[in-house]
């Protein structure tokens, strides 16, 4: 029996999820994919989005929205977004039940006819947790996938109770302590953090954005593998298949810190390459609010797959 692949899971689920929706509920998540204002959204702040949300589905719609969500992600991946969506009732609680923030605030939407042959895609959103995927035939286009968390860590007795980025923010530091201080002055391009990550939320990553730091050209052996294994991490968010291809084209790299070194301070960092940018910031809260993001700067929410079909219907091949 032929595995189901990654693209034909997600046809299924989202095909399952608008089946479980109610009337209303499916007219809110059920979109066009030429909506381009609500396709090319990404908001990880506790705000208004699109889609129907999951507290007020049925059970059998809740699981299916998850089971949409695990097929884009690995099994670390998916503990990820699964502990971020449960840490809205720690922070509800830490701010004494003012907000109402709670793990059902999350919306899942499907631009397009998932049992069509046209491209397609859906997302998944919430506080701190959004992940969108394009679909065309088999192929995907993995981005934008942002995780957050707040509070980045809970402690007991300087234990970490939960620290879902705790491996993004160590593996990062570990890159920046072992340059030199010729490297490292190459390296931070300021000596204070951003407010944000730099892309936020808009629909398009800023071509501004140019690649800054040190280029992993000039690391020696032991920097390039902490690089790469910092890479896979956040690659390996992705399903396995996924993870691969995106690592395959993401050509020479550039790694930039900003802020001071020392934990428990507000700082970032990020990671260049073709068409590939990951961020990383913990700059609010005395450094206990997290926020990572993957995008594709040429070719996020399927940019990539809309130009290689436009371009195959120019050239005719599609008649």
């Amino acid at each position: 029996m032929t595995a189901e692949s990654a693209a034909g899971q997600m046809r299924r689920w989202a095909t399952v999820l608008l089946g479980a929706l109610d009337g209303e509920q499916r007219a809110q998540a059920a979109l066009p994919f030429a909506d381009d204002a609500a396709r090319r959204w990404l908001e990880y702040r506790p705000l208004s989005r699109p889609g129907a949300c999951l507290a007020l589905a049925s059970p059998t719609a809740r699981k299916a929205a998850h089971r949409l969500l695990s097929t884009a992600l690995s099994d670390h991946g998916y503990a990820q977004a699964a502990v971020i969506m449960a840490l809205e009732e720690v922070l509800d609680r830490q701010e004494c039940w003012q907000r109402g923030r709670h793990s059902g605030d999350y919306w899942v939407s499907v631009f397009g006819d998932p049992s069509g042959d046209g491209t397609w895609s859906w997302r998944f959103e919430g506080h701190h947790l959004s992940v969108t995927m394009t679909v065309r035939d088999e192929e995907i286009s993995p981005a934008p996938v942002f995780l957050g968390a707040n509070p980045a860590a809970v402690w007991y007795a300087g234990r970490p109770v939960s620290r879902p980025l705790g491996p993004e923010e160590d593996l990062g530091r570990d890159l920046l302590e072992s340059l030199d201080p010729e490297q490292r002055a190459t390296a931070t391009v300021s000596d204070r953090a951003p407010y944000d990550i730099r892309s936020a939320t808009r629909p398009r990553a800023q071509d501004s954005l140019r690649p800054l730091g040190i280029a992993a050209g000039t690391l020696d052996r032991g920097q390039r593998e902490l690089l790469a294994e910092l890479m896979a991490l956040y690659l390996g968010r992705l399903s396995p298949d996924l993870a691969a291809a995106e690592l395959a084209r993401a050509g020479e790299l550039h790694f930039a810190w900003e802020g001071p070194a020392g934990p428990g301070l507000r700082h970032y960092y990020r990671i260049q390459g073709d068409d590939l940018l990951i961020e990383y910031d913990n700059t609010t809260d005395d450094g206990n609010h997290a926020h990572t993001v993957l995008r594709r700067p040429r070719s996020d929410f399927g940019a990539d797959l809309l130009a290689a079909h436009r371009s195959l219907e120019h050239s005719g091949a599609e008649r």
